[in-house]
């Protein structure tokens, strides 16, 4: 029986891809950017330089670089995530990374591959675009559920702060001082915005819209009302932490219900695709007395678009809203 290593050498190609650009990124920034660390970037970055202007310019140049760059060739697809994943990578950098990563691949796909050249480059090039928009995708949404899972606590602990009788102002700094990143950086940035002169409540607004986050935008309009008509911010502030600790629970066990349903969608949807490539792995030449008839290629291009169809269904069947 012949066997072909092709398929497989294309999928470890693709992982080679995503553990060089995790690499570089732990390279040139190592454990700062890390959200499993303690001590939020910010704190580091005030006691490394000890200069707070220059910190948060810094900060500021990395919160808002991704979305000024849309016009950037192919930086606009992955431009939103990459926001809120917050990759300390500029955009021109990151499109070097996919043109480096897609020069990897093509010369692991020379190596390993005895596909065209011209089949080569292609497949290269999507990786290079895949893989990063694979990995930012991946940062950006372990970032948001990790900050939808803290901003409770932040936003109770702010509520503990107001009734000792600090002001907002102080009871932002404590939560950029105590919390963990990212919420902790976040934070520290309106913290350090607000002694600046800038108004909280604008700064809030900012951030909710930048993240996309409902919850954060619950905190920016509570803020701005107390602001404007008055009242318990203390009490306001509270009864959001209550509703955002609500939704959180709430999301979890709608998520909890749904998996069986998403991992049935991941399954249909991915069986396709590993049968064809075990069939390409166990018997190479089983297309082979077909391949060269004229409905050959009509007929691959068509189920093609079927299991791309199959993909999308599916997705939108177990995308249950709350």
């Amino acid at each position: 029986m012949q066997f072909s290593a092709a398929p497989l050498i294309y999928i470890l190609i693709f992982v080679a891809v995503l553990v060089l650009v995790e690499g570089l990124y732990l390279t040139v920034f190592g454990k700062s950017i890390s959200l499993n660390n303690r001590v939020s970037r910010r704190l580091e970055l005030l006691e490394k330089s000890g200069n707070r202007e220059q910190v948060l310019d810094q900060l500021r140049k990395e919160m808002g670089q991704h979305l000024k760059a849309r016009g950037i060739p192919l930086y606009s697809i992955l431009a939103s995530k990459a926001q809120k994943a917050n990759i300390a990578f500029s955009p021109r950098q990151l499109v070097l990374i996919m043109a480096g990563v897609s020069v990897f691949a093509f010369l692991g796909l020379t190596l390993g591959t005895e596909a065209e050249p011209a089949v080569r480059a292609v497949i290269a090039i999507a990786m290079g675009i895949g893989g990063v928009y694979t990995w930012v995708a991946r940062k950006a949404k372990a970032r948001m559920d990790l900050m939808d899972e803290q901003l409770p606590d932040a936003v109770e602990l702010m509520v503990r702060s107001l009734r000792v009788g600090h002001p907002f102002s102080s009871a932002i700094n404590i939560v950029a001082k105590e919390v963990a990143d990212p919420l902790g950086t976040e934070f520290g940035i309106i913290a350090d915005e607000a002694a600046y002169g800038r108004d909280v409540s604008e700064a809030l607004k900012e951030f909710a819209e930048r993240m996309d986050s409902q919850d954060l935008r619950f905190l920016a309009v509570a803020v701005t009302i107390q602001q404007t008509s008055g009242g318990n911010l203390a009490e306001i502030l509270h009864g959001l932490a209550q509703v955002i600790r609500a939704r959180f629970k709430l999301f979890r066990r709608v998520r909890t219900i749904t998996a069986e349903a998403k991992w049935s969608g991941m399954f249909l949807s991915g069986f396709p695709i590993a049968a064809l490539i075990a069939i390409q792995v166990i018997k190479p030449d089983y297309y082979d007395n077909v391949k060269e008839t004229s409905a050959f290629i009509p007929a691959a291009l068509v189920v093609g678009g079927f299991l791309v169809i199959n993909v999308i269904f599916m997705k939108i069947m177990v995308n249950i809203k709350v």
